[in-house]
């Protein structure tokens, strides 16, 4: 009887064993899908990134999620389930950070852009920001100062110049910075204030102006993982495959300054 019992609990043992190693290799063999909410700015660099990522690691999916940072703060402030967050400026991220909604030690700046004023190439030959005032320029697309970076960053470019007053009648807001530059793009306005890795995307656009630092705030795209994320660990790996060689050439292909940690 002894043998018998031991012989039981033996193969109970080892079915036990079995099931969770099978278990285990379900779990390796299973598709991990991460959700990167991104500003507009980022989306071909990042999406480019993301295949150089998704080639190491196969069993990653990145799901892309591409819209103004203020939007995309509000889409993670009412609970949509997003791993990681790209914002195109620091408002939008602290105010996240202040809510405990991000990871404080995934936090950190990860890239740095310019604001440049584009024209069509074949359009009102202007040459300087000041010719905006003047009657060859009817209409001038920048995102909206209030929940787009672009425009936040713009309006105290043109407030610098003490000009926002004086072309408001003129302001035509896209949602987000690839609005504003498909808007200049297609000819409905004459000139658009973009990042300048937006202008180098743009092949019938020419750049008229580019803006000094000391005239807006620094332009920084923090990123961290949030707190309500379910694949934590996947996520973290993601940010700091950021940080790689592969990642800073693809990054510096596209016009972007990468900040070194």
């Amino acid at each position: 009887m002894r043998f018998k019992r031991r012989w039981f609990l033996g193969a109970i043992a080892i079915a036990f064993l079995v099931a969770c190693n099978n278990t285990e290799m379900s779990r390796q063999r299973e598709e991990v899908n991460l959700t990167i909410s991104a500003a507009a700015s980022l989306q071909d660099a990042i999406a480019t990134v993301g295949r150089e990522y998704e080639n190491r690691f196969p069993k990653v999916k990145l799901v892309f999620n591409f819209g103004s940072s203020g939007s995309l703060q509000h889409q993670i402030e009412q609970g949509a389930p997003v791993d990681v967050f790209i914002s195109a400026a620091t408002k939008q991220m602290n105010a996240l950070r202040d809510k405990n909604l991000i990871l404080e030690e995934t936090h950190r700046n990860l890239l740095q852009n310019q604001i440049v004023v584009i024209a069509g190439k074949e359009k009102n030959k202007i040459a300087e920001l000041q010719e905006l005032t003047t009657d060859k320029i009817d209409k001038i697309a920048l995102g909206d100062p209030e929940s787009v970076p672009v425009g936040f960053y713009s309006k105290e470019i043109l407030d610098y110049f003490n000009l926002y007053q004086k072309l408001e009648s003129k302001f035509v807001f896209g949602k987000d910075v690839r609005q504003v530059l498909s808007y200049v793009e297609t000819g409905n306005v004459d000139a658009g204030f973009v990042y300048g890795t937006d202008a180098k995307l743009c092949k019938n656009c020419r750049i008229i102006f580019v803006a000094p630092e000391d005239s807006h705030s620094p332009i920084a795209y923090p990123i961290a993982v949030l707190n309500s994320s379910k694949n934590i660990e996947f996520a973290r790996k993601f940010v700091e495959f950021l940080s790689t060689d592969t990642a800073k050439s693809v990054f510096e292909k596209y016009g972007f300054i990468v900040n070194e940690k």
